[in-house]
């Protein structure tokens, strides 16, 4: 894919976004609030897929929450298993946004579950950082 010159700045500012939500995630960890950890992951990625939407377009990033749909503009190398996980957090990021039974929600996203989500969701966001050059 071609590189468009984009404004560094402007591609840092998702990056520096996205870490801070990741931090934001470590935080509602650290508190008890599971549910919200997952959204933060999501947010975080999303932020990531951003940056990286700017810096191979040269263009703004669409506005949209759809994690699949912005890897697919972004073209990042991901593992399969990467690959995969944005397609967990992207429909996680949607039940956690919006759960339909806040106990359900609560139940499906334990402390051992969302401390995977937050791992991931490192791995990812420094995945699609390496990728900025």
């Amino acid at each position: 894919m071609e590189m468009v010159t984009r404004p560094m700045d402007e591609v840092q500012e998702w990056f520096a976004q996205s870490e801070y939500d990741l931090g934001s995630a470590e935080a509602m960890f650290d508190s008890g609030r599971y549910m919200y950890v997952v959204f933060m992951c999501h947010l975080a990625v999303e932020k990531a897929l951003k940056g990286l939407v700017v810096h191979r377009t040269g263009k703004a990033p669409p506005r949209t929450h759809n994690l699949v749909q912005l890897a697919g503009l972004a073209q990042p190398t991901l593992t399969s298993a990467q690959t995969k996980f944005l397609g967990r957090l992207s429909a996680a990021g949607v039940s956690t946004r919006y759960p339909q039974e806040l106990s359900k929600a609560l139940k499906d996203y334990p402390a051992d579950v969302v401390r995977r989500y937050i791992a991931e969701t490192r791995e990812v966001v420094s995945c699609l950082k390496s990728q900025v050059t």
